[in-house]
């Protein structure tokens, strides 16, 4: 590719190709795009050129350029509802993707201020707690930690390994309903291990959700602490 058609520069036209690609699903969201050198070698022109159609690109949000990494594109943005039965699975699916949870450690430890408060059990007592890395199409959205209260649910981390999740695991336990009474969220940078695990740079904030879910006796089980990827996830309330 020489020259424009119609009067157009060049690069508007390598934007044009490039953006039909991603809206075609020839690269697929999240995945890195071809180097500024490949897509010079494609096009037969300068990285100037090439750099314009990415900017272009970027101004339409269907890339995202993370400095030392390279070009990726836009991951698509799921709106998550929360309600008084907010479900990780089922939100997921209703978006007709495949949800996934992968367990990154289990521990029995003693309930913080701010977990006593979710839980309303004293400070100190033994919780569970579980770090869960949540999923949708094997992209990951949120890095989820919960506290379950002990004794109650003791055991119930070989459980969720076998299930894969809190809401099968708990059934196991004989809640078969369970609502959510709060949710809380707030912004901030993610930790280095954070950004790791959810494949996205430092300089991407992250949402932190706190909740409480309750048993149908109105008891708290489950004390959860979730930074999910701002990138991907868009929080949608149910106020009826």
């Amino acid at each position: 590719m020489r020259t424009g058609t119609c009067g157009n520069a060049i690069w508007i036209e390598i934007a044009r190709v490039l953006e039909a690609d991603i809206l075609g699903g020839v690269c697929l969201p999240g995945e890195r795009m071809p180097t500024e050198a490949e897509l010079a070698l494609r096009f037969r022109v300068n990285r100037h050129t090439v750099r314009r159609a990415v900017a272009a690109l970027r101004a339409k949000r269907l890339v995202r350029v993370e400095q030392g990494r390279g070009t990726f594109v836009q991951d698509a943005v799921i709106p998550y509802a929360v309600t008084r039965r907010t479900r990780f699975s089922e939100n997921i699916l209703l978006q007709k993707r495949s949800p996934g949870g992968v367990l990154l450690h289990a521990e029995e430890t003693r309930a913080d201020g701010e977990t006593s408060q979710g839980l309303h059990i004293e400070p100190g007592r033994p919780v569970l707690r579980l770090d869960v890395l949540r999923e949708a199409d094997c992209r990951p959205l949120a890095v989820s930690s919960h506290y379950f209260p002990l004794p109650r649910f003791t055991g119930l981390v070989d459980i969720f390994r076998a299930a894969g999740s809190v809401t099968a695991s708990l059934r196991a336990y004989g809640v078969h309903s369970y609502r959510r009474i709060r949710t809380s969220l707030s912004s901030r940078l993610p930790t280095r291990e954070e950004a790791r695990l959810l494949e996205q740079p430092r300089t991407t904030p992250v949402i932190v959700a706190r909740s409480v879910n309750v048993d149908d006796r109105g008891i708290p089980i489950d004390y959860g602490v979730a930074r999910y990827s701002g990138a991907r996830v868009e929080f949608v309330f149910h106020t009826g």
